[in-house]
């Protein structure tokens, strides 16, 4: 067989973070062996049913069996705006600040090549989401990542970083609520943010794609509700959390109206167009009833409460996050990312993400998702009390003994 060299562009790429995870858990679970993985995203509940009706309803309208139109359709443009003067106050033009897209990965992946090409400098946060390096990858820019750390709420501060490097930024790219801290942003936070674009004239970007996941009686804050805020900002935002909707691939960019009319034009020469019966299927979630919405969110707060108690009472003392369905959990002191998920793995048959992966400041922690079962976090939780590492949990590893 001939073997092909891939471009440059493909040789900078990263080999994929989660699909290296996803291989090590098949790989246990193939020799009969029962792993509680909790390193993945992927939520575990089902699309509620009258999205999935909408959907079957309208694959059979002719409409749909066409191209639809290359920026969206009409009435789920609208819909998406709707949404946002719904729970944020924040009005938009259909025509002008709404792209529409297939997941927010592709929303993110599309805005950088909308705006950096080479020797543009994309600035992040060490640790993030490990597409946004893919992300400048992929068109040559280069990445300046601020540190941030537990002490400060996990909120960078980019005021530190050097005239030098500003002036070069062509992409700020936040994330709030935060992967895979489950840092959520204060107003505070943004203004200062939005201040410093001005100062500089670059464009921010917030992923919201966990924007609906806030606990104790927080509601995540949209950058878009500062005042003025479209004159820099930009919001991407996925269904595939707040509805179960991680394999329909719907997303949408809102805000600055040439950021989004780059996006769309690159939306249509890199991808085309959206399926006209997952639109329709978007809208009806957009607009309908969000009591399920609210009762997934406590849902998944319970389940951080069931991890949290659960590993505090073995002796790992972990913070509890404000947002999103992952928790960020910092490891025993000497210990390393890599190292401690391998170990976990092998030892207690439970699956952590390394923090390395998501940039170096992250060894010293693991990230744990919240998308299985209390029984199954509950189970997890006396499993890696049993390994000893947390000293004496004899009194906690009782069936009682765990909260949750």
């Amino acid at each position: 067989m001939a073997i092909f060299q891939p471009s440059a562009v493909i040789g900078r790429l990263p080999e994929h973070y989660f699909r290296a995870l996803k291989e090590k858990v098949a790989d246990y679970r193939a020799r009969g062996i029962d792993v509680i993985d909790l390193s993945t995203g992927n939520p575990d509940g089902p699309t509620p049913e009258a999205i999935v009706r909408s959907l079957k309803d309208a694959a059979d309208k002719p409409e749909n069996h066409g191209y639809p139109p290359f920026y969206g359709k009409p009435d789920t443009l609208r819909a998406v705006a709707e949404f946002y003067y719904r729970e944020y106050s924040v009005e938009l033009d259909p025509d002008k600040e709404i792209a529409v897209f297939h997941g927010s990965g592709t929303g993110i992946m599309g805005i950088a090549h909308a705006l950096l090409g080479k020797g543009d400098v994309l600035l992040t946060a060490n640790p993030s989401y490990p597409p946004y390096y893919a992300a400048a990858a992929l068109t040559g820019a280069e990445v300046h990542a601020v540190p941030v750390e537990e002490h400060s709420g996990f909120l960078p501060d980019y005021r530190e970083v050097s005239p030098d490097i500003l002036k070069r930024v062509r992409l700020l790219l936040l994330n709030y609520p935060n992967n895979p801290t489950g840092a959520v942003a204060t107003r505070e936070f943004f203004e200062q943010i939005l201040e410093l674009a001005a100062e500089y004239h670059f464009p921010v970007v917030n992923d919201f794609a966990y924007g609906s996941l806030g606990f104790d009686g927080h509601k995540p804050i949209s950058l878009l509700q500062i005042p003025g805020a479209k004159e820099y900002g930009v919001e991407i935002y996925t269904l595939s959390k707040t509805y179960n909707m991680a394999g329909w691939r719907f997303g949408f960019a809102v805000g600055n109206a040439s950021v989004i009319s780059a996006l769309r034009l690159y939306h249509t020469h890199a991808y085309s167009t959206v399926f006209g019966a997952v639109q329709d299927a978007a809208a009806t979630a957009l607009l309908g009833p969000q009591d399920q919405v609210r009762e997934l969110t406590a849902k998944y707060e319970r389940r951080r409460d069931v991890l949290v108690s659960g590993l505090r009472d073995i002796g790992w003392e972990v913070a509890a996050p404000k947002g999103t369905f992952f928790a960020w959990l910092k490891l025993p002191e000497g210990r390393r990312s890599r190292e401690f998920a391998d170990w976990l793995l092998e030892e207690a048959h439970v699956a952590v993400a390394p923090g390395e992966g998501f940039g170096t400041l992250g060894d010293a922690y693991v990230r744990v998702g919240l998308v299985s079962g209390e029984d199954r976090i509950a189970e997890a939780v006396r499993r890696i009390g049993r390994t000893g590492i947390f000293g004496d949990t004899a009194i906690a590893l009782n069936e009682g003994g765990l909260r949750g």
